[in-house]
């Protein structure tokens, strides 16, 4: 959930994360740092929450055998930086300094290869529904916490996958509440200011 105290440490994660580390990712390119941040939506299978199969599918765990919908899942090697369950709760698979393996065949703003240059964050959901209200409170936290930590970063370069992937990707989908979110980190920045020190 959301905290004014949610911040990044040295080894870049989220200290009010659980840490699942994941393999499905490596350095990014020299000199390279993080400019863009891609949201995305998953549920395994789709429509079906709190199954613990995302986290299996980005700690390269998963049995593909549990589900038939699972069958093109093999082999497959993908992970998100960050995951927020359906209660806020936050997962951390890689550092930020690191490429996670999550966007895929992407560009934005005519530059390819996203994962080189950007954090993937997944929220358990799906395209056909909304989010829920602890979600956006955790995200917008995250989201507070990657601005102030990494100023390269700009809300202008929050993304959806549809959006670096388009005709391939859709999420996070029509139900994601871009307005909600953009109004919760404002609110998040606004405290920031007013604090001491």
């Amino acid at each position: 959930m959301l905290t004014d105290e949610m911040d990044i440490d040295l080894n870049h994660h989220l200290t009010t994360a659980r840490w699942m580390a994941s393999d499905h990712c490596d350095a990014r390119p020299p000199g390279i740092t993080p400019e863009l941040i891609v949201l995305h939506c998953v549920s395994l299978p789709e429509g079906t929450f709190g199954t613990g199969a995302p986290e299996r599918l980005f700690c390269g765990v998963l049995d593909v055998a549990e589900h038939p919908s699972f069958a093109d899942l093999r082999d497959l090697r993908v992970a998100p930086h960050v995951l927020i369950d359906r209660q806020g709760r936050l997962l951390q698979f890689v550092g930020f300094d690191q490429r996670a393996w999550h966007a895929g065949v992407s560009s934005w703003r005519g530059r390819t290869g996203c994962n080189d240059y950007s954090i993937g964050i997944e929220l358990e959901g799906d395209i056909h529904q909304p989010f829920t209200g602890a979600q956006y409170a955790s995200l917008a936290g995250v989201l507070g916490a990657l601005l102030q930590r990494y100023p390269q970063l700009s809300v202008g370069a929050i993304v959806g996958h549809n959006e670096i992937a388009p005709g391939r990707k859709q999420d996070p989908g029509p139900f994601f509440d871009w307005h909600g979110l953009l109004e919760r980190l404002h609110r998040v920045e606004f405290a920031a200011n007013l604090s001491p020190g």
